[in-house]
């Protein structure tokens, strides 16, 4: 059987373009997750890995879309391998049917890992670059007299939530994070 995983970081991204490669592949069943992929524990890609059968063959979009550690790829090939199943990434033409695919697989896994650590070096070096000339990121807090008065039309009890909204300029998540401060 020729397995599809799909997989985006975030709810409000989509999986249309992964699954119409997949379905395009050749997949017969595609387990799809909405899901960081740092996470290890996924649901969708542990059920997955107790449905294989030597035969086989489990495809992705692009490598970052199973794991996003060089290890868990590892972990992952020698699991696929073990079971007598192939594993196939479209994107980058890694198929570990063949010992070239199976020597790809590897070199790409690590590219992959490396990339992701000098993304987060960056970014963490910027953060620090910021905090050193003041800055601490994030979103500006509230007006004490927006947060003021959004508490007061709430406790009042005559207004609905939309109301306050209105009035006092905050949104809803963060008036429900004042009320939560609060109690």
């Amino acid at each position: 059987m020729i397995i599809g995983y799909a997989r985006v970081s975030t709810t409000d991204q989509n999986l249309n373009m992964q699954i119409d490669a997949l379905e395009k592949y050749g997949c017969e069943r595609v387990y799809q997750e909405k899901m960081t992929g740092t996470k290890k524990e996924r649901p969708q890609l542990a059920e997955l890995m107790t449905i294989l059968r030597p035969g086989d063959k489990v495809v992705i979009y692009k490598l970052d879309r199973i794991s996003r550690s060089t290890k868990h790829l590892i972990e992952l090939s020698e699991f696929f391998e073990k079971k007598g199943v192939e594993f196939v990434s479209i994107l980058d033409s890694i198929d570990t049917s063949t010992p070239m695919g199976r020597f790809f697989f590897r070199i790409l896994a690590s590219i992959a890992e490396l990339e992701r650590d000098i993304i987060s070096e960056r970014t963490k070096a910027g953060l620090a670059s910021a905090r050193a000339r003041g800055r601490n990121g994030g979103r500006p807090s509230k007006k004490r007299s927006e947060v003021d008065l959004a508490l007061k039309m709430y406790n009042d009890k005559k207004y609905s939530i939309n109301q306050i909204v209105k009035a006092s300029g905050l949104s809803q998540s963060t008036l429900y994070r004042y009320l939560k401060i609060k109690k």
